[in-house]
């Protein structure tokens, strides 16, 4: 029942595209249909904090609301305290005329105007001016750009595009939905995106099967009890999905701080909201719209976390420039990264901002396991330093973003062996139509042979030290992993017994050939002589 509700309201959330749909291409339309979607969520959250804090939840929502519109349009004490009830439990404030439902009723009566819609948006930014919440607020919604003449050419034309759109997702039921349904339903439709969008999806969008893969590797022993991990940091954020992955597998997932830094501010945007859709706190989230292979962060506490998780882009340009062999991300290893290839730059990062019980998940390309110089020497270090925990091969083609197969490789601070677990599943998939898919059962296979830590021929191996000391500490998963498949043997005498058998076989066929040409020559004869 509950798949069915959810599979209803992805379906329908992603049917109210279609008045976008034609006008521009999906990497942009979705800036205004998750929007729209974000802003009718805040605008219901507010109503049900409302109803907590006055002690009327158990009402229907239409009372509710009279009540919210009574309370919060007078200037008394009571209107102040309620105001800043709102503030400290949701974060920011909607005025009455700016409720959703209040915008439609204009829309519904033709007085609505674009205008009105940009200026709620702009006071909910500005209700959380010197709050604690303001950084996860600030500019969260400049991609909704309601001037942009893709959405029409004229005034008239861009309101009632947007009009239609929110109409569209009025009719949707939000209310009948938990925030796990609801989450879900904007992570399908961040996929969908993603799906759409081709090659600009890799900046945003981790598939939901890798994402299941790290997560279970790094809560492994960490997701229940006083061992739980607390804290968990992605240092390429894209739209959240990875981190708010992580904390769905643990045990009590009201009890992390998600932190994540990102480079694209569309991207980071989509990663709030998509945070806060899933419920959590504007004070359990602290992400950054910055660059990080720039200036470290977090510098503060904490900057160091029991989960690092990340799946940045693969083989990105950097800034290497001397000065940064100072950077305590970087100094440890003598040499920097190539600029043309920063994997080992946020393999670093991520490193160093882990603690020391803790386990970090990264998806990177085959290269960073075998290329040499200055990444030789740092692959050569972190394996000396026993920080390599795991190498686990993935399918090619399973990224909308490329078709290049990857791994993902498992780092900790505080192994209890020296060796290195290899994974090959790259053979392991469902083939779909536009990707492959690591099914359930591949993902099972994967994290079960990753907890027993043993061989499982032409699959996995766990490689000694010695074993990848005496490769040059090349670590590429073949020389590890045989997963040659012999021919079988050919035996001599059937194969000639069965060429004689074909050779008798063709011989009887030319006989009766021979037979049916000769009748047929002997009855042309007689016809003509007939003649």
């Amino acid at each position: 029942m509950a798949n069915q509700q959810s599979s209803n309201l992805e379906s329908s959330l992603w049917n109210a595209a279609d008045v976008l749909r034609g006008k521009m291409d999906a990497s942009e339309y979705k800036n205004y249909l998750l929007g729209l979607i974000f802003y009718r969520f805040l605008s219901i959250k507010s109503l049900q904090a409302f109803a907590e804090s006055t002690g009327i939840q158990n009402q229907d929502i239409q009372m509710i609301k009279d009540a919210y519109e009574k309370y919060l349009s007078t200037d008394d004490d009571t209107s102040e305290f309620i105001y800043n009830s709102l503030l400290s439990k949701v974060g920011y404030y909607i005025k009455p005329k700016y409720l959703y439902s209040n915008l439609i009723a204009e829309i519904n009566s033709g007085n609505f105007e674009l205008e009105d819609l940009e200026n709620a948006l702009h006071e909910l930014e500005v209700s959380t001016n010197g709050q604690t919440s303001q950084q996860d607020f600030e500019g969260l919604f400049d991609d909704v750009d309601l001037h942009s003449n893709k959405l029409g050419g004229n005034l008239r034309q861009r309101n009632q595009v947007i009009s239609d759109t929110m109409l569209a997702l009025n009719d949707i039921d939000l209310l009948g939905h938990n925030g796990d349904v609801l989450g879900d339903a904007y992570e399908y439709l961040i996929a969908q995106f993603a799906s759409d969008s081709g090659k600009k999806a890799g900046e945003f969008y981790t598939p939901r099967q890798v994402s299941d893969i790290i997560s279970q590797i790094v809560t492994y022993k960490r997701n229940a009890g006083d061992n739980q991990i607390r804290t968990i940091y992605d240092p390429a954020v894209g739209s959240g999905s990875l981190l708010l992955n992580v904390g769905q597998h643990v045990q009590d997932p009201s009890l992390i701080q998600y932190h994540g830094q990102e480079l694209n501010t569309t991207t980071y945007n989509l990663a709030r909201m998509n945070l806060m859709l899933h419920n959590v706190s504007y004070e359990d989230m602290d992400l950054r719209n910055g660059d990080t292979l720039d200036k470290d962060w977090p510098v503060e506490e904490p900057y160091q976390f029991d989960a690092v998780v990340m799946n940045p882009p693969y083989s990105a340009h950097w800034d290497n420039s001397n000065e940064r062999l100072s950077d305590p991300r970087f100094r440890d290893y003598g040499v920097l990264p190539p600029k043309s290839k920063a994997d080992y730059a946020f393999l670093l990062h991520g490193l160093y901002h882990l603690k020391e019980n803790g386990t970090m998940g990264i998806v990177l390309p085959h290269g960073v396991l075998f290329r040499g110089a200055k990444e030789g020497k740092i692959r050569q270090k972190l394996f000396e330093d026993n920080r390599i925990d795991a190498i686990i091969g993935l399918p090619a083609n399973i990224f909308h973003s490329t078709s290049i197969p990857t791994l993902i490789m498992v780092l900790k601070k505080d192994k209890d062996n020296s060796d290195i677990m290899f994974i090959d599943a790259s053979r392991e998939f469902e083939k779909g139509k536009n990707q492959n898919n690591i099914t359930p059962d591949n993902i099972a296979k994967i994290v079960k042979t990753y907890k027993e830590h043993q061989d499982v021929d032409k699959y996995a191996h766990v490689a000694s030290y010695d074993e990848i000391k005496e490769n040059d500490f090349n670590l590429n998963i073949p020389r590890y992993v045989d997963t040659f498949e012999p021919e079988p043997d050919i035996d001599i005498d059937e194969v000639k017994n069965n060429i004689k058998d074909l050779d008798a076989q063709i011989a009887q066929v030319q006989k009766e050939f021979d037979a049916m040409a000769a009748d047929l020559v002997e009855t042309d004869v007689k016809s003509d002589d007939k003649k």
